[in-house]
């Protein structure tokens, strides 16, 4: 069953998104006649992703590289998170705008003219990826772009030397002020973290209506079918009921 999943997510992820619903229930539909109902039932729940998320999946299915350079750069980045080493810090925030500025030419390289919004999110997600390791768990089997609306990533500037001559008496406001700004800061971050996953809570509820949408119309597709079917076994099962009865009829001639 988990090779069954598996596979059908790999070929939906990957795939064009405009064939994703109608490909979705056939291999739905291989699942159950191989006798795998729990994993035909699973295949049948996967969502569909959004243009954008279908472009990183796609880097990342294709490219198995993109996922480990991400995880690796993640990693420096947060090993300097906070510190005071300033041209560190640099160093790898430039380094992180190149690569996500390499990763988004390459997912969209053979795009013809892809929209700016298009670049746009790819460019958010690949950046989230780096920033959030719940996003980076994602890529692969991502049903809408991400957003990484934190301060996570981006060290707090080391506060700066007092002056020389400065009385000895200075640095406790100076350390309250920095401490105060800090928590300011720390503030920011859970109201805009909490704005996120509320803007995710709203997408998530968005998607999962269509997804019921989706189903609501398979089902009825398919009941229709089964209607039209029914009725065409009505009409076989009166051709050999009168079929049965006229023999009935000849075979007791031909004993009188």
């Amino acid at each position: 069953m988990a090779d069954l999943l598996a596979d059908a997510a790999a070929e939906l992820y990957e795939s064009d998104p405009d064939d994703f619903t109608q490909r979705r229930a056939e291999l739905a539909a291989r699942a159950r006649e191989a006798g795998e109902a729990a994993a035909a039932k699973q295949i049948a729940v996967l969502r569909k992703p959004t243009r954008s998320a279908w472009v990183v999946n796609r880097l990342v299915r294709t490219d198995p590289e993109v996922t480990s350079r991400l995880a690796a750069l993640s990693a420096e980045l947060h090993a300097v998170e906070g510190s005071a080493d300033g041209t560190r810090i640099r160093e790898l925030t430039a380094a992180r705008g190149r690569l996500v500025d390499e990763l988004t030419r390459q997912a969209l390289e053979d795009l013809p003219a892809p929209p700016a919004a298009l670049r746009e999110e790819v460019t958010a997600t690949l950046d989230a990826a780096i920033a959030d390791p719940a996003v980076a768990a994602r890529l692969g089997t991502l049903v809408r772009a991400e957003r990484w609306a934190g301060f996570g990533l981006a060290p707090l500037a080391p506060m700066s030397p007092l002056p020389e001559g400065a009385p000895a008496k200075e640095p406790a406001p100076v350390e309250g002020s920095a401490e105060r700004e800090r928590r300011r800061r720390e503030k920011i971050i859970e109201a805009e973290r909490a704005v996120a996953e509320a803007g995710r809570a709203a997408e998530d509820a968005a998607a999962a209506e269509q997804q019921l949408e989706d189903t609501v119309r398979r089902l009825e597709t398919e009941l229709a079918e089964a209607r039209q079917q029914l009725v065409e076994a009505r009409r076989q099962s009166y051709r050999a009921e009168s079929q049965r009865r006229r023999a009935d009829v000849t075979l007791g001639r031909l004993r009188e």
